[in-house]
């Protein structure tokens, strides 16, 4: 995922920290206040949401054709839809979720009943990414609204022109007591990181994720960490070559790699690696060599990251298309013969770059995953058989998995999605966004008997 940047020689004023605090202070007394909890405010502010994002779809299609080189339909499938789809999911299964739950109480406890209810955490900062600045954006404002929290918003200084839409999608459509934006960059969220929050919401990177959670531990404020990690792609020998590249190809390829699940690198069965790399080659140089075919890279300053670690590979680098630094358009790239010591497997690549490994065992595989890099944010297999293919997937810790599919489950409601250790800190989407954003409270009700 994205680091949080700061371009620049931003310093904040006096003006901006007072305006901070006293947003702050606003939502925190509306939140005690209570009316943020009854499920009828929580559709109207979703309904809100949802009329919000529809108006300014166009202008969400302008921006991020700026920011990101995105087209037209990938800002509808990779970002509208899915948070659409989020917020039509809650409207749907509110009541179901804040149910109160009876539960059984202990014998020796008689006269009493036992309840778990859930109840919101008060005020959420929600700092999101440049790599999908609308839905992991309003995908956690989504959570935040059916928790019952108000809600701080911090967007993306790297993608300015999203983030003045996201501006109006909030500012325009909330009372700044319930949800508001701030823009800036690391001065900005330096200074709201000090305030005490009730939930942290971050989306980014685990170097910048570390420095969000030891902001929150100054006062003790819990946080979920949606972070990233290197994502292995595995093949296996029986695998149905021609669906496994249409999938990385697609998936790597969208955003111009710049996605925390897309797949990092290709691990593949010696049989047929060699195979398998040229239907690779053949579908990027048919499919992305036009400089401009998967969008931008976010800066000048990573698309020379990634130069660099192309420069700097021992394997055989192949590259599908063309490249223009000025427009930051990174050409695919495919790294034949890498191994775990190449350079282009030494942290996460966030671009479209193909490392591809290779084992002559299937034993080799779960020991180089697990002890070359820290548990990812997700693990792919590719077979035919889909039982083996699982029992392969349960010897690799990770914060979800897919079997010949990429990236997709995490855009569906019905699952959660969340890293593990340094991949990541709690799931949400759809009943776990509830739970996310909720405190899980018990509540014992004993019985008192007036005496006649």
């Amino acid at each position: 995922m994205s680091p949080l940047k700061n371009q620049g020689t931003n310093v904040m004023d006096k003006q901006t920290q007072h305006k901070m605090s006293a947003v702050f202070a606003e939502q925190k007394k509306l939140f005690l206040s209570g009316a943020t909890q009854s499920n009828a405010f929580k559709k109207a502010q979703l309904l809100k949401l949802k009329e919000a994002v529809n108006h300014y779809r166009t202008d969400l299609r302008q921006a991020m054709a700026v920011d990101l080189g995105r087209s037209e339909e990938g800002v509808d499938s990779g970002e509208i839809k899915p948070l659409l789809n989020e917020i039509d999911f809650a409207l749907t299964h509110l009541d179901e979720w804040t149910q109160e739950q009876c539960v059984p109480t202990p014998s020796e406890l008689s006269h009493t009943r036992s309840y778990i209810s859930r109840e919101g955490y008060g005020v959420a900062y929600i700092i999101s990414p440049f790599n999908y600045p609308v839905y992991l954006t309003g995908g956690p404002l989504v959570g935040a609204i059916v928790g019952g929290n108000t809600a701080i918003i911090k967007p993306s200084e790297s993608t300015p022109e999203t983030s003045k839409v996201i501006e109006k999608i909030v500012n325009n459509t909330f009372d700044p007591t319930y949800a508001h934006v701030f823009q800036g960059a690391r001065e900005e969220n330096e200074y709201l990181l000090s305030l005490p929050f009730d939930l942290i919401f971050f989306t980014g990177s685990p170097q910048v994720g570390k420095i969000v959670m030891a902001a929150a531990a100054k006062n003790l404020t819990p946080v979920l960490l949606e972070l990233g990690g290197k994502c292995p792609a595995i093949v296996l020998a029986d695998a149905d070559l021609d669906q496994a590249v249409q999938e990385l190809v697609g998936a790597k390829m969208f955003n111009s790699g710049q996605t925390c699940v897309a797949p990092d690198y290709i691990y593949a069965d010696k049989r047929i690696k060699e195979s398998l790399v040229n239907k690779l080659i053949a579908a990027l140089k048919a499919n992305y060599h036009q400089a401009g075919s998967n969008g931008r890279i976010i800066t000048e300053q990573a698309w020379s990251r990634l130069e660099n670690i192309v420069a700097t590979s021992k394997g055989k680098v192949l590259r599908c298309g063309d490249a223009d630094k000025t427009q930051r358009y990174f050409s695919p790239i495919v790294i034949d013969d890498a191994n775990f010591d190449d350079s282009s497997m030494q942290g996460e690549l966030f671009g479209p770059i193909f490392p591809v490994l290779t084992f002559e065992d299937e034993s080799e595989i779960a020991t180089n995953v697990n002890t070359r890099h820290p548990k990812p944010l997700a693990a792919y297999v590719f077979t035919v058989d889909p039982e083996h293919g699982r029992e392969l997937i349960d010897t690799i810790p990770s914060g979800d998995a897919s079997i010949n599919t990429l990236m997709m489950h995490a855009s569906t409601p019905w699952l959660p999605f969340g890293g593990v250790g340094p991949s990541g800190m709690g799931s949400y989407h759809g009943k776990y966004s509830y739970e996310a954003f909720t405190h899980q409270k018990s509540i014992r009700v004993r019985k008192v008997v007036k005496p006649a």
